[in-house]
């Protein structure tokens, strides 16, 4: 039920309800300004779906392959699919988002008001990740329903690996706009940040396909091992641990250094 101007009192004001009435005002300017933003749109949401439609077009990627142990290309390519939208959006969107407003003095200006900058940085997080969330599944459906792509076989493990790698790259990106004073370091470093990322993710190289002792180095990071947790779910495993407790100790380690290092000014 809905408050009425009747029911509410001067006692029914309180700090905690003026915080989070805020807190909601800013999500809902966060979500107006995105769905606002066609480059954002573009390469979070759609450009990882048409990069698998484009791959997918060709002939050859159709055909199973021995290497991969009878698997299609395309089949290994959905997983570096559902792994863009995530990167794109922490690594490279959110960031310049973030510095922006800090260069802009955007932040400071609202240290003065109920609002404060802690909740822009949830609002941002929950924008970027439901962004790269709804990036993943496109990317999902995509391949089962142009290309006969199989669903994930183990759909729990995969959804928990999923989660676990849109935290790991919104606290990527966090750091990322703690260490940058402004838009122009911000893009320098996602893009320093991004390409590695994008090899450790598959985009060049499925994981399968690589040398095992590279393998295993790419497995220690953060989208390597994500990368792997989605493709050990989606042949019907669980995760495995191992992948699961990289992204957990990098999300913990990234989040730790981007509250030590973040500055609102």
């Amino acid at each position: 039920m809905s408050a009425t101007p009747e029911s509410i009192t001067p006692e029914s004001i309180t700090p905690a309800s003026i915080t989070s009435a805020a807190g909601t005002a800013v999500l809902r300017t966060e979500i107006r300004l995105f769905r606002r933003e066609p480059g954002a749109l573009f390469w979070i949401l759609l450009f990882p779906a048409l990069l698998l439609v484009i791959l997918g077009s060709i002939p050859s990627f159709g055909d199973p392959q021995a290497d991969l142990g009878g698997l299609r290309t395309i089949d290994v390519y959905v997983p570096v699919a559902v792994l863009l939208g995530p990167i794109v959006g922490g690594l490279q969107s959110m960031p310049q988002t973030l510095t922006g407003y800090r260069e802009r003095g955007i932040l400071r200006r609202m240290s003065a008001t109920p609002v404060r900058p802690a909740a822009l940085l949830r609002a941002q997080m929950l924008v970027y990740g439901g962004a790269a969330l709804a990036s993943s599944l496109l990317a999902l459906a995509v391949g089962r329903l142009a290309f006969d792509v199989r669903l994930p076989r183990q759909p729990l493990g995969y959804a928990l690996a999923l989660v676990l790698t849109v935290l790991v790259a919104l606290a990527l990106g966090a750091v990322i706009s703690a260490l940058s004073r402004t838009t122009k370091v911000a893009g320098a470093i996602g893009s320093a940040v991004f390409f590695p990322s994008m090899f450790c993710a598959g985009v060049w190289a499925p994981v399968q396909t690589m040398p095992e002792v590279l393998a295993r180095i790419v497995g220690f990071t953060p989208f390597g091992a994500a990368a792997e947790a989605l493709n050990r779910a989606a042949a019907g495993d669980w995760p495995g641990w191992g992948h699961l407790g990289v992204l957990v100790a990098w999300t913990l380690l990234l989040t730790a250094g981007a509250a030590r290092w973040f500055r609102w000014e």
